[in-house]
């Protein structure tokens, strides 16, 4: 044999040499490949399974063994019995079948109690709690909104029993008060309601001036229907249903013809209910709100009632 054959023999030789191992590089590589993904997987699940025990947790503190498993836990008994091996993708599908179960109980878990949550919280906000049920309202009684002077009065009026019924002389004595008949109904049905009050006919003229304020809210003469209607009711001995009215004309147009004058009676009904410090309130917005009417118009009732409380 010539000295080039054997050269080239042995380039051979190292050729196949070469090409097997790469054969057998790639034959390892390919065995691990599935290994790598197997761990990465069980790795994941078990990161999936940690943030579901830790989520059982959250939902239902305590460490509660009807719930979820401790993550410590004493060994197991050996069985006895020989359990069948199972294949690593039949196991991973049974965790995963476990986690999707428990993510569902958690999820209505979740559900029920933020529906519990959410009824407690609007039975909170309609003040249904623990309260007692609010009293059937007089019909067309207002109520007023909540202002400076909103502190100074009840928010609604107070339900009175209903009054005996009048006797025969009463009612011929009403019938004799004429009712206007002009071209302008509204004010015909308030000047009824003044010759009511004015007769001293106090029951008669509330029912006819609340009949006015509900039928003619925006009549020119409604403030002078409101604030009537206080007085109705406080020359009938009841200052408590007359506050409301005073202080709904006031809070209604604070620019009314009348609304200095509810003001000052609602000022005046608080001193009869014995509240000075709402009283001493009513008095010093009166004061600030109508100075020209508290020096003019107003000036000996205004007096007189800041001599009767004594105010910071």
């Amino acid at each position: 044999m010539t000295s080039r054959s054997m050269i080239e023999r042995g380039a051979v030789t190292r050729a196949g040499r070469a090409v097997m191992g790469g054969l057998a590089l790639f034959a390892v590589a390919g065995t691990s490949v599935p290994a790598a993904a197997q761990d990465a997987s069980e790795a994941r699940i078990r990161k999936l399974e940690s943030e579901v025990r830790a989520l059982q947790r959250k939902v239902f503190p305590g460490g509660d063994g009807r719930f979820f498993e401790p993550q410590i836990s004493g060994s197991a008994s050996t069985a006895s019995t020989t359990v069948p091996s199972t294949t690593a993708v039949t196991d991973i599908l049974a965790r995963l079948d476990a986690i999707e179960a428990q993510l569902q109980g958690l999820t209505a878990q979740v559900e029920q109690n933020t529906n519990a949550i959410a009824k407690i919280n609007a039975r909170l906000d309609s003040g249904s709690v623990g309260a007692t049920p609010a009293p059937t309202p007089l019909i067309g009684a207002p109520t007023p909104a909540t202002t400076t002077a909103g502190s100074a009065a009840a928010a609604t009026p107070v339900a009175t029993p209903a009054p005996a019924q009048p006797t025969t002389e009463r009612l011929t004595a009403v019938q004799q008060i004429a009712k206007p008949q002009t071209d302008d109904p509204a004010d015909d049905e308030y000047s009824y309601g003044y010759r009511l009050w004015n007769a001293g006919f106090y029951p008669e003229a509330q029912q006819q001036l609340r009949l006015f304020v509900d039928k003619y809210p925006d009549h020119w003469r409604a403030t002078y229907g409101r604030n009537l209607l206080g007085r109705a009711y406080m020359d009938d001995g009841k200052p408590r249903e007359a506050a409301p009215w005073f202080l709904r004309n006031y809070q209604t147009d604070k620019n009314g013809a009348r609304a200095p004058d509810s003001l000052l009676y609602l000022a005046e009904t608080m001193i009869a209910v014995n509240d000075s410090s709402r009283a001493c309130i009513a008095l010093a917005e009166f004061g600030e709100t109508y100075p020209a009417v508290a020096s003019g118009r107003l000036a000996d009732q205004y007096q007189a009632n800041l001599k009767k409380v004594t105010c910071n």
